[in-house]
């Protein structure tokens, strides 16, 4: 049996579902025809997605495509052909159509894909060269059984694909119209007590309101993070001309961000010795290699490398150990009740004394609480930033903020 089916190329190099494999499988064995596939209707062609065709590999395979004037789907939606042919010969339609003596096609079986919101997606299909008049409604039943099962899971990925589009489109007008601010959080010096640095944190203006890491999460997941932390990051080293020699400025960068190879031109200008890049990780780092290649380029131009969140999530000893960061920062959540917490207290000691063997320094997140501050200093950390000492401000407070205070006389 010949079928010569157009081979194109995968439109979007998808690769098949296996679930949807076992279905069209299953049913294919069931019916005891030869060939089976899931379609999907895109600017006038029927393009197969998914294919079971043992031994027709090479005619037939997911991304070959046939126009839709070509083929009987939209026969089948218009009820010009039933989704039960058992034999092509009994629909003069059918029979007068090209591909029915081209595949050949002697039955055929096809129930319409049906998203939940009622469209059309495409077509759950089988076929044979032969015609086969054993076919009957039981058969028809247990093919629109399994068309469902696919249109339900086919149905979720369209739904989560629209879903990243439109955050897409969402995260791409936030940048091409500056729609968000900087903000600048001081890093201090417990002892003596002074300003070392800030960190730079967006503020997004679209209503309804989101929080930064919602955002930041949003575009990761559609994307587009990259894109977006670039962006920011662009407009937060715009404060060197504004900040004096010695103050240093903190920038948030994901992995993806770094491994991309695109956080440098980002960078160009920058005096990178006033410069940190915090690594923020929520999800495992897929390539220490490249990710460390990349970070090394960046020390090497003078800047230093902070792990953000140490302690929590992803950023734990591994993490540390693979990145040889110049400064680890553990997070609010070891901060917090401190004061009040011994587990947090023997946590806090040993990244201390980590560092301290290491050569590396420690920076506090999340400091709220005069306890929480005696606590730190206790220990014998010195370095750290929060909401009791300094809260995110604009540009002109971070200036106003380095000014010394004169004391009246």
């Amino acid at each position: 049996m010949v079928l010569p089916f157009a081979a194109l190329p995968t439109p979007d190099g998808s690769q098949p579902h296996g679930a949807i494999r076992m279905a069209l499988a299953a049913v294919r064995k069931h019916l005891g025809m030869e060939v089976a596939y899931v379609s999907e209707f895109v600017d006038g062609r029927s393009v197969f997605r998914e294919v079971d065709a043992p031994g027709l590999e090479a005619l037939i395979k997911a991304g070959d495509s046939r126009s839709l004037d070509e083929v009987y789907c939209r026969h089948i939606l218009a009820g010009h052909l039933p989704e039960l042919i058992a034999d092509t010969a009994d629909y003069p339609l059918a029979a007068s159509m090209p591909i029915t003596r081209a595949v050949p096609i002697g039955a055929h079986v096809s129930v319409p894909l049906r998203l939940p919101d009622g469209r059309a997606y495409g077509m759950f299909c089988c076929l044979s060269p032969h015609a086969n008049r054993s076919l009957n409604q039981r058969d028809l039943q247990v093919m629109r059984a399994f068309a469902e099962m696919a249109a339900h899971q086919i149905g979720r990925e369209v739904e989560a694909e629209e879903a990243a589009s439109q955050a897409r489109a969402e995260i791409a007008r936030v940048i091409e119209q500056d729609l968000f601010t900087i903000a600048y959080q001081p890093i201090f010096s417990f002892a003596p007590f002074r300003v070392m640095g800030f960190e730079a944190l967006s503020r997004f203006s679209p209503q309804p309101y989101r929080s930064p890491d919602l955002w930041f999460d949003q575009a990761a997941r559609a994307g587009c993070g990259v894109d977006l932390e670039l962006a920011a990051i662009r407009k937060a080293v715009g404060a060197f001309g504004a900040l004096p020699d010695g103050v240093f400025l903190s920038v948030n960068a994901a992995p993806g961000t770094i491994a991309s190879g695109e956080l440098g031109q980002a960078l160009r200008g920058v005096p990178m010795d006033r410069l940190v890049i915090e690594v923020t990780e929520h999800a495992a780092v897929q390539d220490y290699g490249r990710l460390g290649a990349e970070l090394a380029a960046i020390r090497r131009l003078g800047a230093r490398i902070a792990v953000d969140d140490a302690g929590t999530g992803y950023a734990g000893l591994q993490h540390i150990l693979q990145l040889q960061p110049d400064i680890i920062k553990f997070d609010r959540a070891i901060t917090r009740a401190l004061d009040q917490d011994l587990a947090r207290r023997a946590m806090v000691s040993a990244l201390r004394h980590f560092a301290r063997d290491t050569g590396c320094q420690i920076v506090a997140e999340g400091v709220e609480t005069q306890p929480e501050l005696s606590a730190l200093m206790a220990l014998g950390v010195n370095k750290g930033q929060g909401y009791l000492i300094g809260r995110p401000m604009d540009l002109a407070g971070a200036q106003a903020l380095l000014v010394p205070k004169r004391i009246a006389a």
